[in-house]
């Protein structure tokens, strides 16, 4: 059931994607890291490119870290999505809790697994102590709905600590799109319809 990459160290992490500010990825303003690298291979996944667990750039702790905490004020919080970030539990156990000791930021994951699986994981257990709100379940797309922060009807949300509520995450979370200045364009945000 569960599958940990191998990476040189777990004091790096294979990040697809580092998006400093995005209003589409759970309350407020909030940075947001997709992982590289999914085993579970949903059927219908979105973020397909996230897949091979080849791919995206190994980012030491450290320095993801400093590209937080140089947000200061400007973000509510991270979300960690991907990608499966649980199938590199040690980088992101050792990011979440430098986050957790050092900043008043919260904290939100997206799973492909269930809350029971986790919780059998061996390491399951501090990582669901270091999130405020988790997103599990895979993707089903015979069950997309797409509102939200769920894509599909079978994922569950669940509110870990006191931090927020159902009603805090009771708005239209719809898909972003950011241009650079440079050119490049980032979608993201909960596979709107009007995208497919």
């Amino acid at each position: 059931m569960e599958f940990t990459m191998d990476t040189p160290q777990s004091s790096c992490l294979r990040v697809h994607a580092f998006e400093y500010q995005s209003f589409a990825n759970g309350p407020g303003i909030r940075a947001v890291i997709w992982v590289q690298g999914c085993t579970l291979r949903c059927p219908g996944c979105f973020n397909p490119l996230m897949q091979p667990l080849e791919g995206g750039k190994l980012v030491e702790i450290d320095d993801l870290f400093r590209n937080i905490t140089d947000l200061g004020d400007s973000i509510q919080g991270i979300t960690l999505s991907g990608g499966e970030p649980l199938q590199q539990m040690g980088p992101v156990l050792a990011l979440l809790l430098r986050i957790r000791q050092a900043t008043r930021l919260s904290i939100l994951v997206f799973t492909g697994y269930t809350f029971e699986e986790i919780s059998a994981m061996e390491r399951g257990n501090e990582l669901l102590a270091r999130v405020d709100v988790l997103i599990a379940g895979r993707y089903d797309a015979s069950r997309r709905v797409a509102q939200g922060l769920v894509g599909s009807s079978n994922q569950s949300i669940h509110f870990l600590t006191g931090r927020y509520n159902p009603w805090d995450l009771d708005v239209p979370y719809i898909a972003e799109v950011i241009i650079f200045p440079e050119g490049r364009i980032t979608i993201s945000g909960i596979d709107p319809p009007f995208m497919k």
